[in-house]
């Protein structure tokens, strides 16, 4: 990476923080839910347009877009920056999406202006809007749709409480559970009912028995969503929903059988039918962050003044991403970014932080950040064929179950 590299795109962000910001207020004055984000489309593709990009709107997904900025000169990596822009109910852009995407639009000018600045460098840009990561798995579909096919290379950063540039984020698999019973009244003929409320109390109380014997760094939580309809009926149906995470592909499956002797004993012991539908569908995969990859990031990071805290602790397990899901199909990095050291994602709190100034240095130092890794991947094939091996060691390694 030369320093007329450097001096480009930290001059260009720079140049471009008020418009940066008003981007990033726009999407957070007006949260959008998963696969509505029309307004933050919009606001972004004609940003990206602005700058000079090549803009797919609605690809592939009414909310989905891609920019692209391809160098005069053929040949080089195809790099990926990604941008996430849609909020949670009620408390609106609560994990920082705005920011997500105003740091992934000022990476993508700062990478365009030094590839426009050299034309000796060879490459690709791509930017993708990737809507619904908030449960409703927007990057698995464009994975399912071809959208990164020919792509070398993804990444995109987070806010967050800490700072760390190789994040741990669990995969997870969502279940849909069902007991079926039989409905009888309750003081007159209760032998009569086999009770789905006890199955799946006991489901309950089996998963929490199991969690006692799970890694620390497993999760398993659930909620019962119908539990009957008066207290003098005999429930004779009832429905459960439960989260299953762990560290890696493997790990997950061999939980997830352990899981579902919870959920078969319960059905046994009550007498109840189960029927219960693990989502391969919408299973988000951990983050299997490039080791090369977050390593430039950090040396350049450094170089902006950031301090990585949160590699340094301990407690930095995560929830889970559909950018792990994308990790699994290409080199990939989704580094956190603090913008709060008090408050966590998913809270009113760190809704506030997402749209106050405070938020606004660090958010362009890492699109600089972000900009500055993808162009010393597009000067140095050999780097990217490093990347490339390293991601084939971590899936061969993410398959083993532990």
């Amino acid at each position: 990476m030369s320093d007329t590299d450097f001096d480009i795109v930290c001059a260009k962000i720079d140049e471009e923080r008020e418009y940066l910001n008003t981007v990033s207020q726009d999407i957070w004055t007006k949260p959008e839910l998963q696969y509505k984000e029309f307004h933050a489309h919009a606001v972004l593709t004609a940003a990206l347009t602005k700058y000079g990009f090549s803009v797919e709107k609605h690809y592939f997904m009414p909310t989905a877009f891609k920019g692209e900025y391809v160098s005069k000169r053929a040949g080089g990596a195809t790099i990926a920056v990604l941008l996430e822009y849609d909020a949670l109910p009620e408390i609106g852009h609560a994990c920082g999406h705005n920011l997500i995407a105003e740091s992934g639009l000022a990476a993508a000018i700062g990478i365009k202006t030094a590839m426009e600045n050299d034309p000796k460098l060879a490459g690709k840009l791509v930017v993708f809007g990737t809507p619904a990561e908030e449960g409703g798995g927007g990057k698995i579909r464009l994975i399912e749709l071809g959208a990164f096919e020919g792509v070398d290379a993804a990444m995109m950063v987070h806010p967050a409480k800490n700072t760390a540039a190789s994040p741990n984020m669990l995969s997870i698999i969502r279940c849909h559970l069902e007991y079926k019973g039989k409905e009888a009244h309750a003081a007159a003929y209760p032998w009569e009912g086999k009770n789905a409320l006890d199955a799946a109390v006991a489901c309950y109380n089996n998963i929490s028995l199991l969690r006692q014997q799970i890694k620390p760094a497993c999760r398993i939580h659930g909620i019962i969503t119908k539990g009957g309809v008066a207290p003098n009926i005999i429930p004779g149906d009832t429905k459960m929903e439960l989260y299953v995470r762990a560290p890696t592909k493997g790990e997950l499956k061999g939980l997830q059988k352990r899981v579902e002797a919870c959920i078969k004993s319960a059905a046994s012991a009550t007498g109840c039918e189960a029927s219960f539908l693990f989502d391969e569908s919408n299973s988000y995969e951990n983050l299997m962050t490039n080791k090369i990859m977050a390593d430039i990031f950090t040396v350049y990071g450094e170089r902006l003044g950031v301090d990585f805290d949160g590699d340094r602790k301990m407690d930095k397990q995560a929830g889970s991403t559909d950018m792990g899901n994308v990790s699994h199909t290409l080199p990939s990095i989704h580094p956190f970014f603090s913008i709060t050291d008090k408050y966590t994602n998913h809270t009113k709190e760190f809704t506030e932080a997402s749209g106050s100034p405070n938020a606004q240095e660090i958010t362009l130092t890492m699109g600089k950040t972000m900009a500055l890794t993808a162009l010393k991947i597009m000067r140095n094939p050999e780097i990217q064929e490093e990347i490339t091996k390293q991601f084939q060691r971590d899936l061969e390694n993410d398959l083993k179950i532990d």
